[in-house]
């Protein structure tokens, strides 16, 4: 006899770039029958609403976000504020518990998927729901910077230069200014007086499970570590690819793109939430230029700027003219990665960007973003699966410089060089792998079982 729907609430935290990979995931279980009622800011819905594919069982639940002292009137997401104001974003979150109750009492879900907030599962084991820690990323930054037993004293860089006991890898190395970065980060505090990493470890000790995204002959070995130190159970969801998109690309992306030779253009972007230093967006635009190749950048303006215009380096859009194109909004990526004239995708190392570059015929430079995720996902890509090449940067102060990022583009772009090869062809491997047919849609049905399985 088949099993009756799931009933799954969803209540990520309050960024796009987790809107979107939870609603993901929502189209992938609604295509299965599943009934999703889906938690987010008021002013974020007409943001979502188009991508959502099964609106018939997906319902979208609107919530006020109370006003903090020191964010903008208004704000509600990461979207509308400058990093530093995250942590109250954060806050503001926390301020709709009593909201999120009443929600629950009346929807009475199954199973709800959380990430940020670690006062969840408590919530739902009083009303009897089961709460799942959703990851938007895959699970080597958790199996790696998790379960570090520190005896009541502060992590150190020396504690985190070695993987954790039991670690079932060693490819990952980590650079000084990681490991600085890593250690200043377990001490930030996000929002209610909370350290982040607090925050991220109570939600996984108090869940029921803990779900990633990622597909067992990639990322099995460390789920299965992250299982056994947490004794629970821990899913994964499937690689999550880009949904076929119903629009086209932009005519005047079209006309632009076809002006190059097949596989010549290198495009490049850095995430819709970072924005890089002025030092450093200005030596990656002088890295693209000594190239040679032509080139499409989506950036925000530098830190401090307001366009990008005023940050460019001097007399840089007189010397590269017709072949290299700076961009400060939104791009359709998903369809510029699949034209064929893209031969190289420079990305920050986000996992849903990663997946779709790996997808298309494009190389991939790995230039990550600060952030836990995105070091391990670099490392992950250039130095065990080797479907990638990272952008060199300083030891110590973790600056790339232009010459860096050219010789990254050269080496993936350059059929002779015997790097670029052998990365060349470990990526068509994985692409052939990620689309091989049923990969994705046993992923998610495996997926479905253990939700089963949890209740």
């Amino acid at each position: 006899m088949e099993a009756p729907p799931l009933h799954i609430a969803m209540f990520p935290w309050f960024a796009m770039g987790h809107f979107t990979p939870f609603l993901h995931l929502s189209n992938k279980l609604a295509q299965r029958g599943h009934k999703i009622s889906f938690f987010i800011p008021k002013k974020t819905l007409n943001k979502l609403q188009h991508l959502n594919l099964h609106p018939h069982l997906i319902t979208f639940f609107t919530i006020n976000v109370p006003h903090v002292d020191g964010l903008p009137h208004g704000a509600e997401t990461t979207s509308d504020v400058p990093f530093p104001l995250f942590p109250l974003i954060a806050t503001a979150m926390d301020q709709t518990e009593k909201d999120i109750e009443l929600l629950l009492k009346e929807l009475k879900p199954q199973i709800v998927f959380f990430d940020f907030q670690h006062w969840l599962p408590n919530l739902t084991k009083k009303l009897g729901i089961k709460s799942v820690q959703n990851w938007i990323m895959n699970p080597i930054s958790t199996a790696y910077l998790g379960n570090r037993p520190s005896q009541g004293r502060e992590l150190t860089e020396v504690d985190l230069l070695k993987p954790p006991s039991g670690f079932p890898d060693s490819c990952i190395n980590l650079h000084s200014h990681e490991l600085r970065f890593l250690v200043s980060f377990k001490k930030l505090e996000f929002g209610s007086g909370v350290l982040f990493f607090d925050r991220l470890e109570s939600g996984s000790k108090l869940s029921d499970a803990i779900a990633f995204k990622g597909c067992k002959e990639i990322d099995g070995i460390y789920a299965d570590y992250i299982e056994m130190v947490l004794r629970k159970p821990v899913f994964l969801s499937g690689p999550l690819l880009p949904e076929p998109t119903l629009s086209s690309l932009e005519e005047k992306w079209v006309s632009w793109l076809n002006g190059f030779k097949h596989g010549s253009v290198v495009y490049c972007a850095y995430g819709t939430e970072s924005a890089l230093e002025h030092n450093q967006f200005q030596e990656l635009l002088l890295g693209l230029e000594l190239t040679g190749f032509p080139f499409l950048v989506a950036l925000k303006p530098p830190i401090g700027f307001e366009s990008i215009e005023e940050a460019l380096p001097k007399g840089f859009n007189e010397r590269v003219k017709e072949r290299g194109i700076v961009y400060g909004g939104w791009v359709q990526q998903q369809l510029i990665l699949e034209h064929s004239s893209v031969g190289c995708f420079i990305t920050h190392c986000g996992a849903a960007s990663i997946t779709e570059g790996l997808v298309n015929t494009c190389q991939l430079v790995l230039l990550p973003h600060v952030g836990a995720d995105y070091i391990l996902n670099a490392r992950m890509m250039s130095a065990k699966l080797k479907v990638g090449v990272e952008v060199e940067k300083g030891e110590e102060d973790g600056l790339f410089t232009k010459e860096s990022v050219c010789k990254a583009v050269n080496i993936v772009m350059d059929e002779g060089n015997e790097i670029g090869r052998e990365v060349r062809a470990n990526h068509a491997k994985m692409r052939n792998f990620l689309l091989s047919e049923n990969l994705e849609s046993s992923c998610v049905d495996s997926f479905c079982r253990k939700l089963y399985d949890l209740l």
